[in-house]
Formats: structure tokens, sequence, C-alpha cells
């Protein structure tokens, strides 16, 4: 099984949910965190160009 964004988002999202399940005030970093990470994977492809 090779590591993708499809086989990664899943497994983040699920952790994400855990940790914010646990510790509430952890909300605001890891969406700003995983937002963070998107935005880079989505551009990072127009930025080697």
């Amino acid at each position: 099984m090779t590591l993708d964004v499809l086989v990664l988002q899943p497994i983040v999202a699920l952790l994400a949910g855990i940790l914010i399940l646990l510790m509430p005030r952890l909300l605001s970093f890891i969406v700003a965190i995983y937002l963070i990470v998107v935005g880079v994977v989505g551009l990072w492809p127009h930025l080697l160009r």
C-alpha cells in the first residue's frame, strides 16, 4: 500500500477528531495546521514550475 494524499487525509482527519475530543482547546491549532498543509500540498506542483 502506498501512502498518498488520498490515504493520508482520512487518517489525519481521524487523528484530529480524536485529539479535538480529548482536548477541545486544540481545535484552532489543528484546523490551522490542517489548512496550511492542504494548501501547501495543493500548491506544490505549481511552485515547481
